[in-house]
């Protein structure tokens, strides 16, 4: 079984395709994965101890919704 290399894939110029679509499912799940660590509210990088989602009250952070606009939603957290 060979490896893949470019000279591997100048002979069989059909799987190129394949590996276009398999490195893009990659790319997206990466970045996706990397967009929940970064921008999802259930995540906490604070390593102060406290915990607040004072930041996440007024912010859009769901990936998509047609329907709703959570800009103009008041947070059924309670006020303090």
């Amino acid at each position: 079984m060979q490896g893949m290399t470019i000279a591997s894939l100048k002979k069989h110029k059909a799987l190129i395709p394949l590996y276009f679509c398999v490195g893009l499912g990659c790319a997206g799940a990466v970045f996706y994965t990397l967009r929940l660590a970064t921008r999802n509210p259930d995540v906490q990088w604070n390593r102060s101890g406290e915990i607040s989602n004072e930041e996440f009250r007024t912010k859009q952070y769901k990936f998509y919704s047609p329907n709703v606009d959570y800009s103009k939603l008041e947070s059924p957290a309670p006020k303090y």
